[in-house]
């Protein structure tokens, strides 16, 4: 596991100082990170409190060498359509913006860092084996 992507919950427990969180990111050699959670993130810190700061450190971690920014395209459309249709006739629905999540992730190959466990619902994400 040598190239992860993160849900905006590991971000926050990144942030937060969570060890185990920090130990696999530590020893990782690309951390991707979909424009999706980087738009949770801004609307999260929108409405927080400390929304510069947020920001500020959001930027520091994005400028880190390690970290992969990935955009949509027409493949991450096509990886999303699967994952929708095959929760759906599974009867497991996941939130829309998890589905970009899970389809950015298949698309570049990566494995999926969450504290959300219905990503287990996708047939084909690789996850990173996590204790809470």
């Amino acid at each position: 596991m040598r190239h992860i992507s993160i849900d905006t919950n590991v971000y926050s427990a990144f942030k937060r100082g969570n060890r185990q969180i920090i130990e696999i990111i530590q020893n990782v050699d690309i951390i991707g990170i979909d424009i999706t959670v980087i738009a949770e993130l801004l609307a999260g810190f929108k409405n927080g409190t400390h929304e510069k700061q947020n920001r500020q450190n959001l930027t520091d971690f994005l400028n880190n060498n390690r970290i992969e920014l990935t955009f949509h395209n027409t493949d991450t459309a096509e990886f999303y359509a699967h994952i929708y249709s095959v929760l759906r006739k599974k009867g497991t629905p996941i939130p829309t913006n998890d589905i970009w999540i899970a389809a950015s992730t298949m698309q570049h190959g990566h494995t999926l860092l969450s504290l959300d466990v219905h990503f287990r619902n996708i047939d084909g994400l690789l996850i990173v084996p996590f204790a809470r």
